[in-house]
């Protein structure tokens, strides 16, 4: 059981320096994976040490998978091929990670042997029909407590490929399908109503696996092999994303962020907040492991309300939280639509966002599907992040600009994903404690 973690964040002065941010999550998970699953030995350097990602590895080694730890932020990972991995009876505990079970249910979907998926409270309350019921399409069985965890994955399925549309842009439900296709008979295509991350498909490509893909699909077969590599892991674009409008909204700020992840289909926020009027430039961009990277120089710089277009929004998903804290804090009115799916993440992040601005003054309201938000003065107060990281953590941002100190409750999930955000934080000129 997690011990609650409470913050407070007050303003202080500018933020200046050079902030290198935690490696990319979604690159850890799949390198792991991809990792485990492939011919010899891998090795991984930039790694996430997050909560999250190392349930993951948890995991793969309670499959049988040897995973090495030769110092922070590196694994080595001996890979078993494609059938190699070994059952237990024990649960595999994904902790609060939703990438981690979903992408594992669509691997151990194709394996021998029935296995067991469970999570943390919160993760215990996240819909998973959307993954197993186009899984089941292909051929497998997967239990579910009326479509949440835990998953009960049965083993010995004859799989096979088909072609799924899939009815929300989902780049974990793509990238469960695709790993089941490793094991299916036949071609596996997903096709998307809107693009969405691509890390699977490039990183399938870098394991040497034939794959097909361009923004909104991909199609592979199954049945061939994957080859260990060595994978550089970016830093973390939503970890970033935090600095990024901290920076933005304080006055006298700018702050460097190096080798930071710019997937096309990740940085919506940076196109966002430039649309606001932010002052973020890259530098240095240069290609890493077959991901775009670059260095991010962001300027204090006047905001101002925006209709956010919704084109924007499958690339920004995880970034809405402090979003709407920059739309607060800009000048006029911020419109967000078609973001339904902030509903369903470690907490409804539209409602727990909403509340958490009335509470400090600001004037918001909710739609099913997005939030309309009036920028002008935060004042102080207490808020609940729900133990959703990335809420506590923007809150966190808004305190920079706020009259009186943000009191956040419930922050101890932070280390799910950003594991030294309070050191990297006030080492550039927060007040958080």
């Amino acid at each position: 059981m997690v011990t609650r973690l409470d913050w407070t964040s007050q303003s202080g002065g500018a933020l200046h320096g050079s902030v290198r941010v935690p490696g990319d999550k979604s690159v850890s998970h799949r390198s792991l994976m991809l990792g485990a699953l492939a011919d010899g030995t891998s090795h991984i350097r930039g790694f996430l040490e997050g909560e999250d990602t190392r349930a993951t590895a948890a995991v793969l080694q309670q499959l049988g998978v040897r995973i090495d730890t030769p110092a922070d932020g590196e694994r080595v990972v001996h890979g078993v091929g494609l059938h190699g991995l070994r059952g237990t009876t024990q649960q595999l505990d994904c902790g609060n990670a939703g990438t981690g079970m979903r992408l594992l249910a669509g691997l151990l979907a194709g394996q021998a042997f029935d296995s067991t998926l469970v999570g943390d409270e919160s993760l215990s309350k996240r819909p998973m029909r959307r993954v197993t019921d186009p899984l089941a399409l292909m051929g497998a069985r997967i239990d579910t407590q009326d479509g949440l965890p835990p998953l009960v994955v049965r083993g010995g399925q004859a799989l096979h490929g088909i072609s799924y549309t899939l009815p929300v842009a989902s780049a974990q439900v793509k990238s469960a399908l695709l790993l089941a296709g490793l094991y299916a008979e036949g071609e596996t295509e997903v096709i998307e109503p809107h693009p969405t991350r691509d890390y699977t498909e490039r990183m399938l490509a870098a394991f040497g696996w034939p794959i097909d893909f361009a923004p909104g699909r991909a199609k592979l077969t199954g049945k061939h092999t994957l080859r260990a590599t060595d994978v550089d892991v970016p830093a973390d674009f939503s970890s970033a994303a935090f600095f990024l409008v901290a920076a933005s909204i304080v006055p006298g700020s700018e702050l460097r962020l190096p080798a930071v992840g710019l997937n096309p289909r990740r940085t919506g926020l940076l196109h966002a907040l430039r649309l606001m009027g932010a002052d973020i430039r890259i530098e240095n961009e240069r290609e890493s492991g077959g991901e775009p990277v670059g260095d991010l120089r962001v300027r204090h710089a006047p905001l101002h309300g925006i209709e956010l277009p919704e084109a924007l929004v499958p690339d920004m998903i995880d970034e809405f939280p402090v979003l709407f804290v920059a739309a607060t804090a800009a000048k006029g009115r911020t419109v967000v639509r078609g973001a339904a799916e902030l509903r369903v993440k470690e907490s409804d992040r539209i409602a727990t966002m909403a509340r958490g601005l009335r509470a400090l003054g600001v004037a918001i309201e909710e739609a099913p599907d997005g939030a309309t938000i009036n920028g002008g003065a935060i004042s102080g107060g207490s808020i609940d992040s729900h133990g959703d990281h990335r809420i506590a953590m923007s809150f966190a941002v808004a305190g920079l600009v706020a009259n009186g100190t943000v009191n956040i409750g419930d922050c101890a999930n932070v280390a799910t994903s950003f594991p030294g955000f309070l050191e990297l934080a006030n080492g550039c000129g927060f007040r958080l404690g």
